[in-house]
């Protein structure tokens, strides 16, 4: 078969026959880049040269004495050596278990003995500290590996340099059936502890092939990737998609470089998540604030005029000369912001949380193809997403070919599909709740379905809150509106059984000093944010961000947090979900304060 033409399910049912086949077809080709921090400059890796790789990893693997269907964890950063694991435990019949490189101690422990791993393979230092205090804890891993070195003594640790032969002896052909275990993924679950999804090869290669019936992807694109490969959606849609199509996969140094990349790697495709879209659009409209009145007239036409050349295109407006306009206020402001992108984007597809209807707006005007998608890892994962021709931003799109969609109680979104998960690990209670008898599994997300098939997304069934005057609040659609200001970088409203809604903030570095000093106050003093003025200033921000909301959803009060919430500091999911339970536990005396004396 050609190397253009995307590998088959027939002709590759496992994810290690996928990779095998792809060497065989594209052998010389570029299959991934990477910065080298020593050499710094950015080096390419081959089909060929991986499938080496992986050689020598499945020989090591054998050597350490990790027996086929035996549990891996891989802790490490997206990269080369990110796939090298996966796919020499994939070709061993090995069970990979992904996890957050910056995970905490506890949970690591946690899902270690749950999925009684064998071997564990780290990043490095930072990753060998945060393991030392529950070392004695990993119960069942006689193995730690380490890619990059680690200065310590320990009778499990290995070095990667020392602990790799110099030669591998082929790819091993010895994984699993096809609807066999291949993965077991940790939900990072906003509350309590995550469950172990236990995905098949067959459950995501069923989900590669549904996408590519409905998305044309080539092998001449180049995918940046730079959302965690712990996380489903970069790992089925940004890492084995790829390799179905020849595709090759950039990785992005760090998200602080995540700009500078853009511009470097030029990628056509993309895997993103709102959050993503919304910083960009923060910044460039905190910039517009300090242009000339001229220019931001000039910008805000753009994004309007490309929008309705958007509109007509999709056949849901008519022509109208105002489009006479585009090619010019294309070239003066459209054409900059997508040379920030890189300038090669052909589209981006944006998942795992909702993206704002003025976000998409915005970047849809100036040319940037943003399609929104829906699906959980639960899922394999994708559900649902619109496409090129048919992109109705303020929906996730139509469900993909052989995928069934419908809703149950309170609107509740079911699905049905070949890419439903086999269970959760160790946990049939949990199964039993998520997948009833007929196969239907339950979103927990609330839903409708237009005529022409295409899904909204309206909340979710556990995230609404309940005020003490019985009022139903969705929090998140509150918090994309909030985090729509400049000033405000993140927003967490709270309100549960209480008289009134509040909202915890992470203001922006930028805005936050300068507003600061407008006030009168030292920036750099923390007591600053506890200071009544600026207090009073952001609560207005936030109030004119959700003046749409009804009276009863009215913001009464605001506390600015000190620290951003991060995956580190277990604070958000590796997806930038607020892990809302924790994040009042964390921050309970300011959330106290907010209703003291009610």
């Amino acid at each position: 078969m050609p190397p253009t033409e995307p590998i088959t399910l027939e002709q590759a049912p496992t994810l290690a026959a996928l990779f095998r086949e792809r060497v065989a077809r594209s052998g010389e080709k570029t299959a991934y880049v990477q910065h080298d921090p020593g050499a710094g400059q950015w080096r390419e890796y081959s089909w060929r040269e991986t499938a080496g790789e992986v050689a020598r990893w499945q020989k090591a693997l054998k050597q350490a004495g990790v027996k086929r269907g035996e549990r891996v964890m891989l802790m490490a950063r997206n990269g080369w050596r990110w796939v090298v694991c996966d796919q020499a435990a994939l070709g061993l019949g090995l069970v990979l278990v992904p996890v957050f490189m910056n995970d905490r101690a506890e949970n690591i422990a946690w899902m270690a003995n749950d999925c009684q791993a064998s071997l564990l393979v780290i990043q490095g230092p930072e990753q060998w500290r945060t393991l030392e205090p529950v070392l004695d804890r990993l119960e069942t891993v006689h193995t730690i590996v380490a890619l990059e070195p680690v200065e310590a003594g320990h009778p499990r640790l290995r070095q990667l340099d020392d602990w790799l032969p110099k030669t591998g002896d082929g790819l091993a052909e010895e994984e699993s059936e096809p609807h066999s275990l291949a993965t077991i993924v940790y939900t990072s679950g906003t509350t309590g502890r995550p469950k172990g999804v236990m995905l098949s090869h067959h459950n995501i290669l069923w989900n590669i092939q549904a996408a590519l019936e409905r998305f044309d992807i080539a092998a001449d694109n180049r995918f940046l990737s730079f959302l965690p490969l712990s996380h489903t959606f970069e790992r089925t849609v940004g890492y084995y998609l790829p390799m179905t199509c020849g595709a090759s996969i950039a990785y992005n140094r760090a998200i602080p470089l995540l700009a500078e990349d853009l511009t470097l790697i030029r990628p056509t495709l993309m895997i993103s998540v709102p959050r993503i879209f919304e910083r960009i659009y923060g910044r460039i409209m905190e910039k517009l604030r300090g242009e000339p009145a001229s220019r931001r007239k000039l910008f805000l036409k753009a994004v309007e005029v490309g929008w309705r050349k958007f509109e007509h295109e999709q056949g849901r407006a008519g022509w109208s000369p105002a489009l006479l306009l585009h090619p010019l206020l294309d070239r003066l402001v459209g054409a900059k912001v997508r040379g920030r992108l890189g300038g090669r984007l052909r589209f981006t597809v944006c998942g795992g949380a909702a993206l704002s209807p003025d976000v998409a707006r915005f970047f849809i005007g100036l040319g940037v193809p943003v399609v929104q998608g829906y699906g959980l890892t639960e899922t394999s994962p994708v559900i649902s997403a619109n496409t090129l021709e048919d992109n109705i931003p303020a929906s996730v799109g139509l469900p993909f070919p052989g995928i069934e969609v419908k809703l149950g109680e309170q609107d509740e979104l079911l699905t049905r599909s070949p890419s439903v998960m086999l269970g959760y690990w160790n946990n049939p209670e949990a199964t039993a709740e998520m997948i009833d008898r007929d196969g239907w599994l339950h979103t927990g997300d609330r839903a409708r379905i237009d005529a022409s098939g295409h899904i909204y997304i309206t909340g979710r069934l556990k995230e609404i809150i309940v005020l003490a005057t019985g009022e139903k609040v969705p929090p998140a659609d509150m918090e994309n509106a909030i985090t729509l200001d400049p000033l405000i970088d993140q927003a967490m409203v709270i309100g549960e059984g209480r008289p009134y809604l509040a909202a915890l903030v992470v203001l922006n570095p930028e805005a936050r000093r300068q507003e600061a000093e407008r006030l009168g106050l030292d920036p750099d003093d923390p007591a600053s944010l506890k200071d009544p003025r600026l207090l009073a200033l952001v609560l207005e921000r936030v109030q004119t961000r959700t003046a749409t909301f009804p009276g009863y959803a009215r913001i009464h009060k605001v506390a600015i947090l000190d620290e951003p919430m991060t995956p580190e500091n277990g604070l958000l999911t590796p997806t930038l979900k607020l892990r809302r339970n924790r994040i009042l536990e964390c921050h309970s005396a300011e959330v106290d304060d907010l209703y003291a004396g009610h």
